[in-house]
């Protein structure tokens, strides 16, 4: 595979007339690309400050009430007839108050802020996944095409070697020139692959960069990974359980519950009524000094949060019921994608342990005879093609199982297949 990498960069760096060194500046693995979008993607990082902003409202709801200082002077008298003494029967009047919370409404403000944090982080979770699957797909579309373009230089430099055994037998009259022409005409499927493949591995690395936020030019950036069929055993019941414990968007669900009946809690608490303590300090002559307290009470005679009360018991409902929606999804999730993996794991047995082995074999056999006279033409044609075929789905069915796994992955919440 390693020389077959080597082909493809060779021939990629003559067609785009790019110097070598340009190339291998910057390669990386899945685990180093997963840590740079981490990272570096503006999207999470946007995320992340409202996890911040959240935060910040935990501060403001823990806050208590601030308490109100009012200060008065009374009985000024300037035109007094003594003018010296304008404050001689002055009444200064001081009095604070501070409004007294009940039924733990600031407790439950900060429990419901703080399940918010808590609901916005699963949210930016869920984000991240569903970005890591577009990152994921792209990386797997990269390594792809440089194994498509890898197969298509080998296939080039093979069919290469048979056009000149073909051409030294033209010379010799061993063959006609029509049979020559079909031959060369035949060349253009290999160098079609190898155009496709060049042009699908620059657009998966410049989704790649995009997904990055990375400025470095296509040409200097690469990725490495093993592009290959792995076996694997996964049960449909375990992938369930991971998917259960491990969902973002269903674990925002739950706490989307949570916050829901916290909110109605708080609802409760906000209708009862907060009595206002005051304490007063005055003169009143011939009294030099006095001091009072009274406290106040609004009186309930309307309640003036039925509506939130009720608002916030149906958002439990909705919520139970998204909760339950999300559950199912999990589920549908999770069956679809081991359908689809599965699937593909079972066509890539039979390739690997059959299909490209009688592939390779029939090809080399046809063409030995073919350049020794034995077969015709058209049998060697058509042995080229099958072999085509055959190596072109392998690498897609390939292709196909690390995106299926990817999208299994995204199902289950983490990386089950790595």
């Amino acid at each position: 595979m390693q020389r077959q990498l080597r082909w493809l960069w060779l021939v990629a760096m003559i067609a785009g007339g790019v110097p070598s060194r340009a190339f291998g500046q910057k390669s990386l693995t899945w685990q180093q690309l997963k840590d740079q979008f981490e990272a570096t993607n503006p999207t999470l990082q946007a995320g992340r400050s409202g996890i911040d902003e959240a935060r910040a409202l935990e501060i403001t709801a823990h806050l208590r009430p601030n308490p109100n200082l009012t200060s008065t002077i009374d009985q000024l008298d300037p035109f007094s007839a003594n003018p010296y003494r304008p404050l001689g029967f002055a009444l200064p009047f001081v009095s604070a108050s501070y409004l007294h919370e009940r039924d733990g409404k600031r407790e439950l403000r900060t429990e419901s802020a703080r399940k918010n944090t808590a609901l916005v982080a699963s949210q930016l979770a869920d984000q991240e996944r569903l970005l890591l699957f577009n990152l994921r797909n792209s990386f797997v579309a990269t390594l792809q095409q440089k194994a498509v373009g890898a197969l298509a230089t080998e296939n080039l430099a093979y069919y290469d070697r048979v056009l000149t055994v073909s051409s030294d037998r033209y010379k010799a009259g061993d063959i006609a020139q029509v049979d020559l022409d079909r031959l060369e005409l035949q060349r253009v499927q290999f160098e079609t692959d190898l155009q496709s493949a060049l042009v699908g591995l620059r657009t998966a690395k410049i989704q790649l960069l995009a997904l990055l936020d990375d400025h470095t030019p296509v040409d200097q950036f690469d990725v490495t990974g093993a592009f290959e069929y792995t076996e694997q055993v996964l049960t449909l019941e375990e992938l369930h359980e991971t998917a259960l414990a491990n969902r973002p968007d269903l674990r925002a669900a739950l706490e989307a519950v949570e916050k829901a009946k916290t909110d109605h809690r708080l609802a409760v608490a906000n209708g009862s009524t907060d009595p206002t303590f005051s304490v007063d300090l005055a003169r009143n002559p011939p009294i030099p000094v006095y001091f009072g307290f009274s406290i106040t009470i609004p009186l309930r005679i309307f309640d003036r949060n039925q509506g939130e009360k009720a608002r916030t018991e149906l958002d439990i409902q909705r919520n139970e019921r998204l909760q339950q929606a999300s559950r199912v999804q999990v589920f549908s999730d999770t069956d679809s994608a081991f359908a689809t993996w599965n699937s593909t794991r079972v066509l890539l047995r039979a390739y690997k342990n059959k299909y490209l082995d009688q592939a390779t074999r029939v090809r080399d056999t046809v063409s030995f005879a073919y350049r020794n006279g034995g077969a015709s033409l058209l049998d060697f044609l058509s042995a080229q093609n099958d072999y085509r075929s055959v190596q072109l789905n392998y690498l897609n069915l390939v292709g196909s199982y690390m995106t299926a796994a990817s999208q299994l992955n995204m199902a289950v919440g983490i990386e089950v297949i790595k």
